[in-house]
Parts: structure tokens; sequence; C-alpha cells
């Protein structure tokens, strides 16, 4: 049977768009397919799946990708920390932390806020255990820290901080009908606006509308004399 499989990165979420999928596809199967930020482009390049939700920074070598949105950038650090007094910080307000920077982290930074770790974790996760035994806290953006959520750890919008973007991609040669489809579903394209494009003639030209035949006209009642019968005001009885 054929299938969709679509690759998504950590904290990427394609729920609505499997929904959807699932509304205009009944027949195609999307699997879901989990993938480690680092390996998702080259999983497309192998054709482990047909498409990926990935982070920037993307190697585009050989593949198309559409930016769907920007994420926050948040810092996560325990509760009882003086920036969780706070609504809002900025990467000043880091300079005396140790800020975590694990080997998967998807932010650019031109240079890092705060105080450099002894070493770099291997993974948001392991940085999130350590943010929790106080050894440091940790800049990502907001969809990892709600999906490595902790009770004794919050965290807070850093307004100035590098901002990461998620990208649909896929092989630039394996723009399939299916890939089509998807690419509709995340655009927000209507099944209606799908419909129309799939079904436009390829002459653009018009038909004119084809006129009704005109109704015969009735005969006018002529008198036994001849000649068309005279009009005029009746005449009143003597």
């Amino acid at each position: 049977m054929t299938s969709f499989r679509l690759a998504y990165v950590p904290g990427a979420t394609p729920a609505k768009w499997v929904r959807t999928w699932g509304e205009r596809q009944p027949d195609v199967p999307l699997e879901l397919v989990a993938v480690p930020a680092a390996e998702a482009t080259e999983l497309i390049r192998a054709r482990g799946a047909d498409a990926a939700l990935l982070r920037s920074p993307i190697d585009r070598d050989g593949l198309h990708a559409i930016p769907l949105y920007t994420e926050t950038t948040v810092v996560v650090v325990p509760k009882d920390h003086l920036i969780a007094a706070a609504d809002e910080v900025s990467t000043a307000d880091l300079a005396d932390d140790v800020v975590l920077h694990p080997l998967d982290d998807t932010i650019e930074w031109p240079s890092l806020p705060g105080r450099p770790a002894v070493s770099r974790p291997e993974s948001t996760a392991d940085a999130i255990e350590l943010v929790a035994a106080g050894v440091g806290v940790l800049v990502v953006p907001q969809s990892l820290a709600r999906l490595h959520h902790r009770r004794d750890l919050t965290y807070r919008t850093v307004a100035d901080a590098p901002q990461s973007s998620v990208a649909l991609s896929w092989l630039e040669d394996e723009t399939t009908e299916l890939m089509e489809t998807f690419i509709g579903i995340v655009r927000g394209r209507t099944l209606n606006s799908t419909r129309g494009r799939q079904q436009q003639p390829a002459s653009s030209e018009k038909k004119r509308p084809e006129r009704k035949a005109a109704a015969p006209k009735k005969p006018v009642a002529r008198r036994s004399g001849g000649g068309a019968p005279k009009r005029g005001k009746p005449r009143r009885k003597s």
C-alpha cells in the first residue's frame, strides 16, 4: 500500500496536519518518523522519509525547504532562580550564569551569552538534567522547553536572542502529487482550492453562454372586416 512518510525533529508538532491529511487522503496512510535534529536532512537524502519538519540551519544541497514558522527563544531555569521572578529577560541578564550549549543546539549564536560550561552536553535532554541539578541554565526554542517540561523548572522569554525557524523540506527531484498535497495542507489551502487548480482546463478561454431562442410573437387579432382594430375611449351610454 502507498504511504507518505513524514519525519519530524524534537519539538515539532505535525498533529494538526496529520488530521487534515487523514481527511483528504483516507486511502494513503501518513507515517510519522521521529528523528534527531542533526540527522533529519540525511534521512531525506537516503529516502527514509518523503519529507521532514526540521529546524534551521538547513543544509539545502539538493533539497527544497518551505519556512513554516519561527519560534520564541526562552531560557530554562530552576523555579527558585532569580530569572523566574521576571516576565522577560535579555542575553545581558544571563552574564553571570553558566549557559549550557548542547551539541544538538539549533540556535545560531553570533556569540554565546553568559559564562561557558566546562563541557558541552550531548543533547538538549542532557542539558535539561544539568539545569535541574543547578549546573547552569539553557537557552532553547520554546517548543523544546515544553517538550522537556519538569515541575522543578520554568522558562522565560529571551527578547534579544536569535530565533529558530521550522521548515518543511523534501528532495528537489521528488515533488510528487502526494508531496504537493502535503504542501497545500501546511500552507493552509482548502480542499476546494486544491481541486480548483487540478481541474482547471488547459485553455483559459471562457465559453460564451448560449443564447436562448426567442419565443414566437403572438399574432394580433384582426376584425373580419380587415384592418387592425381601432383603439380609443369607450363611449358613454345615452
